[in-house]
């Protein structure tokens, strides 16, 4: 007596691929942010978490790419101590040192970056993206990063607004810099094959 089997696929292969790499690039998110520099007085650290952000929206595009930064985010609320100078918990975001802005607007950057590199929800092949592009993606990035965490530093700090831009001015290069570099990563293949 023979039996028939059946199966019955609940999730695609390619929603798995993608929900792997976004596990993937949280957990590099998180590795990325204890490569960090204490700055004297009350300034931030510099760290390298941009680049997760950076690597999320061009690598999965705006849907996954959030999902990666949002998933790096509910770990360090959780507890967990992936931020930067291993601090976690949803005090240290909300009013830690006055950086949880940034956080947040990692989240909110690697969607718009992956918005406008992949024009869509939906992740496209990167070799048929030009560089321009990637490259405005990832500009529009670092400007809502910005314009979300300045504020907050602002609020946070107590530091008026245009003191906190100032404070932060300096960290500007720093983030196109390592926008350069993330790109050149990804164009040079070296996290993904193209």
């Amino acid at each position: 007596m023979s039996q028939q089997h059946s199966t019955v696929e609940l999730v695609g292969d390619e929603t798995v691929k993608q929900f792997t790499m976004a596990v993937l690039l949280a957990a590099l998110t998180a590795a990325l942010s204890q490569v960090s520099i204490p700055l004297p007085g009350t300034l931030p650290p510099f760290s390298l978490q941009p680049f997760g952000m950076f690597f999320a929206g061009l690598l999965l595009g705006p849907v996954w790419g959030g999902l990666a930064l949002g998933l790096f985010l509910l770990v360090g609320i959780a507890g967990l101590p992936v931020f930067s100078n291993g601090n976690a918990g949803l005090g240290y975001v909300l009013v830690g040192q006055g950086t949880g802005g940034f956080l947040v607007g990692f989240l909110v950057g690697a969607i718009v970056a992956g918005a406008i590199v992949h024009r869509g929800v939906e992740p496209r092949d990167l070799s048929s993206v030009s560089v321009p592009v990637q490259v405005a993606g990832l500009f529009a990035a670092v400007v809502v990063v910005y314009a979300i965490g300045v504020p907050w530093l602002s609020a946070v700090t107590g530091l008026p607004l245009p003191r906190a831009a100032v404070v932060m001015a300096p960290y500007v290069p720093l983030d196109l810099l390592k926008l350069g570099i993330a790109v050149a990563i990804v164009e040079g293949g070296y996290l993904a094959r193209r």
